[in-house]
């Protein structure tokens, strides 16, 4: 739609004369969203003018509705914008139904002015009416609530590994600290044994002993809970085809699988593998000017749950090729193309691994060069399914 433009000299046009221009006025509206109050900035289209303060209003469903009751007017169209962050979704999914586009913006690539030192409710507000009416903002994507309830399940998962291996790394420094050594694979039965027969000459030292251990205990069960609930939640989940898909690529079980589903969505909606390395952060960041071209350490942006799996997928490459049991285990039922793929990706995957370590790359660099291409991979699986599916 073309704004209207005053010439130098005329009076800006009339309210009913911008209506009668355009056929609909459009208002963007920016909401600066807190925990208890919402700032609300609005910025016409078609008016050279800053954003003005509408002021604020509480964050609940009932205030939300009323806002934009108020501000709709015949003729007229409302666009909603608001940084994505702990409030969720659902301001978002309210203003959809109600009609009216709601965009969530991702907060990170906001643009912002290298001297502003200022920063306020209104201000926020009102920089993200302009930037949204001037078509500067990145919208993320926005999951439904059965996709967003499989995403923290995910999450949760997630927290209970994180606790876990607190809780590990908590009992081994106490071992460390009195010379208690055991110099065979950890976490295991047998390590369970030895920690039993343990002696130390003070008491309270086994008490210490045994709370760690019933810490590392209830964190595992709390894993191995979640993990259970997160494959009986599959089978209801619209995106479960592809998560039994992308179990035919070697390092990606279930729960990798499905954490790399869930924090990514639809993964089709990247037109090409290209994008969604560059949206896991798995792409070299780059500082060039004239002739000079450096690369550094991979931009690490976008979802960082995501990355985290396929980097732990890609360190099974460092073996040799073949399809062990459970993988092919996990292969049976589905589609030739899709193992094929899955063969493709473990043959080139293992031979690159071994280039790279050749040619003196550290292993983690190595490993962060292979999940990105794993992720080329996982791409064009889904894309697979999706074809199959229309």
């Amino acid at each position: 739609m073309q704004a209207y433009e005053g010439c130098a000299g005329v009076p800006a046009p009339s309210l009913m004369h911008r209506r009668r221009v355009l056929g609909k006025i459009i208002t963007y509206i920016g909401l600066d969203v807190h925990k208890d109050t919402i700032a609300v900035a609005l910025a016409e289209a078609g008016v050279r003018s800053d954003g003005r303060e509408y002021g604020k209003i509480a964050n609940t469903p009932a205030a939300v509705k009323a806002l934009a009751a108020k501000l709709s007017r015949v003729g007229s169209e409302l666009r909603f914008c608001y940084e994505a962050g702990p409030c969720g979704y659902g301001i978002q999914r309210q203003l959809t139904l109600a009609g009216h586009e709601c965009v969530v913006v991702a907060p990170s690539l906001i643009p912002r002015k290298p001297g502003d030192r200022i920063k306020t409710d209104r201000r926020d507000a009102i920089s993200l009416a302009k930037l949204h009416r001037a078509g500067e903002l990145t919208a993320v994507w926005v999951p439904d609530p059965a996709h967003e309830a499989i995403r923290d399940l995910a999450r949760a998962r997630l927290a209970a590994v994180r606790s876990l291996r607190q809780a590990r790394q908590q009992l081994s420094g106490f071992l460390l600290r009195h010379g208690r050594h055991y110099h065979r694979p950890a976490w295991t039965l047998m390590h369970r044994r030895w920690m039993a027969g343990l002696r130390f000459e003070q008491a309270a030292h086994h008490i210490v002993l045994e709370d760690c251990i019933a810490a590392v205990e209830a964190a595992t069960a709390r894993r191995d809970r979640l993990e259970a609930h997160i494959e009986a939640a599959l089978p209801d989940w619209s995106l479960a085809p592809v998560v039994r898909a992308l179990q035919a690529l070697r390092g990606m079980a279930l729960v990798a699988a499905a954490t790399v589903v869930a924090e990514l969505g639809d993964i089709t909606r990247f037109a090409n593998p290209r994008q969604l390395m560059a949206y896991l952060g798995l792409v070299p960041s780059e500082h060039s000017s004239g002739a000079t071209r450096r690369q550094g350490g991979i931009t690490k942006a976008g979802n960082g749950a995501a990355r985290r799996m396929l980097i732990e997928a890609a360190w099974s490459y460092r073996f040799p090729a073949p399809i062990s049991r459970e993988q092919l285990l996990r292969q049976e039922g589905l589609a030739k193309p899709i193992r094929d793929t899955a063969w493709k990706a473990q043959e080139r995957l293992c031979r690159r691994y071994r280039k790279l370590s050749r040619a003196g790359k550290s292993p983690t660099v190595v490993t962060t060069a292979i999940a990105r291409e794993l992720a080329g991979f996982a791409w064009a699986i889904a894309k697979h399914i999706q074809i199959a599916g229309a």
